[in-house]
């Protein structure tokens, strides 16, 4: 049985306290998002690796984005009530650090998914490589345009070490490529909106962006919408993703997006889950699972839509 729900605090523990009998079967899965394309995919991979592995699920994100109080609380909480593992998300990568040190010591493996967690030791990680993704990313990203011609660069929150490795990965490979062309940044902590906005205030001043690359495909949809909003067409600046989210792939096939560096974002959640429910029984996991990436082209798209069920 999965329990989903986003409310931390009093809610949490009564849940918890009503489970008691089941102690011993609780994983607990402290996510980033329910709404995001992106985390709808990763969430469902831990859920169904949760019911294959037979225990019971308890997973709750923040309260908005970015809300590092209430992962904190979630933890505090999940700690208390003995969940027997903890798989994490966190939305700050040193923020988190003294929660999970807490479950650490307390005996509670914790498992990192997606993100990692930057001044304490987790029994394993599992996430793509980030840093070495967004080289890819920078180099399909180079190939799209000339030597010269600027680009908006939209961040991921740089607290993170997700925001931080695909930032410096990307402006790393794509300046090596291309060193005359300009990286225009639009910061963000994960939000579309921002991105939307921020790309749209760029456009507006300037007439030579040529293309959009996105941390991760809630800007890239954000930054679609900011050229949608300006009248602009499918093509006419170039977008390319981080995240192989199926909005982002759909843009693909109706033009819009000419290269996006899929992360394989349902293996992440049941890799994930699948070592938390391990670690819980005592078994032991690997310190580092890479669940791997696909770079999706409009050539590739056909394939890459197979591999994730949506033909």
């Amino acid at each position: 049985m999965n329990v989903k729900f986003t409310l931390a605090g009093a809610t949490l523990a009564a849940l918890l306290a009503g489970t008691a009998a089941q102690a011993q079967d609780v994983i607990g899965y402290i996510t980033k998002s329910a709404t995001n394309a992106g985390w709808m995919m990763i969430n469902q991979g831990a859920a169904d690796a949760a019911e294959e592995e037979g225990v019971k699920l308890v997973s709750v994100g923040p309260s908005f984005q970015g809300d590092l109080s209430s992962q904190l609380e979630v933890f505090e909480n999940l700690v208390a009530q003995g969940a027997k593992a903890i798989g994490v998300a966190p939305v700050d990568s040193s923020g988190i650090a003294p929660a999970v040190n807490d479950a650490m010591s307390a005996g509670i493996p914790i498992i990192a998914i997606d993100t990692g967690v930057s001044g304490a030791e987790v029994t394993s990680f599992v996430a793509t490589d980030n840093y070495a993704v967004a080289k890819e990313q920078g180099n399909a990203a180079a190939a799209l345009v000339a030597d010269g011609d600027a680009v908006i660069y939209v961040t991921g929150n740089q607290a993170q070490s997700t925001g931080q490795e695909r930032r410096n990965g990307f402006v790393e490979a794509f300046s090596a490529a291309r060193p005359n062309s300009e990286i225009v940044e639009v910061p963000t902590e994960w939000d579309s909106a921002q991105a939307q906005e921020g790309v749209e205030a760029i456009l507006n001043a300037r007439d030579d962006i040529k293309m959009v690359v996105n941390a991760w495909d809630g800007g890239t949809m954000g930054a679609k919408a900011a050229l949608e909003n300006l009248g602009y067409g499918a093509g006419d600046v170039k977008l390319v993703g981080f995240d192989g989210a199926s909005d982002a792939i759909v843009a693909m096939d109706e033009g819009w997006v000419h290269a996006d560096t899929a992360q394989m974002l349902y293996q992440m959640g049941y890799q994930g889950i699948k070592a938390a429910a391990a670690a819980a029984r005592g078994e032991e996991v690997s310190p580092r699972i890479d669940t791997g990436y696909f770079l999706v082209t409009p050539e590739t798209s056909a394939e890459y839509k197979k591999m994730i069920g949506m033909e």
